[in-house]
């Protein structure tokens, strides 16, 4: 079953909205879905930068060098 999906409005240059309609021209692919797939890709570039769950043993390390004791 698809995921549900929310609209917004972006704003690209009239030369990505050319190429992009060249593309689904093409392949059929409908302009939208490329959009995501950009997104996607930028995403998981940048996943650094979004906040997130340390893994077990990072955070089995920050415990320690915090505790005053050792």
């Amino acid at each position: 079953m698809a995921r549900k999906k929310i609209s917004t409005t972006i704003y690209i240059t009239p030369e990505q909205n050319e190429r992009l309609k060249q593309l689904h021209d093409k392949t059929k692919v409908p302009v939208a879905e490329y959009i995501r797939q950009g997104i996607d890709m930028l995403l998981d570039r940048e996943r650094g930068h979004l906040p997130g769950q340390l893994t077990f043993e990072v955070g089995r390390e920050v415990a320690r060098d915090a505790d005053p004791r050792r």
